[in-house]
């Protein structure tokens, strides 16, 4: 039994996501920096999960960091993402997964003095789908 809330087969997921999010977000790949249209903008609204649609992230909390992905200085809520330890590529990093489904978001890093938590969390545009505030 997965750790997860919400689980489906390979094959479900393969039929929800395109290529490229199903690479990133099932497979823990990377999308390249500077091509995602939120890798520098910041609307109103919030940020969910691409695969669950389980809300991660606020506007409030997103910031310029020149890193080439979606940076965030804190989830949206406690618990809605999940930080593990990442020992690939030869690095010590902590990876970020939605804390309801499992998919791959990216990582975080204490690099980011300038923000109130000194987190920048830089996750892949395409983990996220991006909700606009209710009018």
């Amino acid at each position: 039994m997965s750790e997860y809330r919400i689980q489906k087969t390979e094959e479900e997921w393969r039929e929800q996501l395109d290529p490229v999010q199903y690479r990133v977000l099932r497979e823990k790949g990377t999308e390249r920096p500077f091509t995602h249209e939120l890798w520098k903008e910041s609307p109103k609204g919030t940020y969910l999960c691409a695969a669950c649609e389980t809300p991660l992230f606020k506007d409030t909390a997103k910031f310029f960091s020149a890193c080439g992905w979606p940076a965030f200085y804190e989830a949206a809520e406690a618990g809605t993402v999940k930080e593990i330890e990442d020992f690939t590529h030869g690095m010590h990093r902590v990876e970020v997964v939605c804390a309801a489904c499992g998919g791959h978001l990216g990582h975080v890093f204490q690099d980011a003095p300038h923000t109130p938590t000194g987190l920048r969390y830089c996750i892949n545009g395409v983990s996220l789908k991006f909700v606009p505030p209710a009018e």
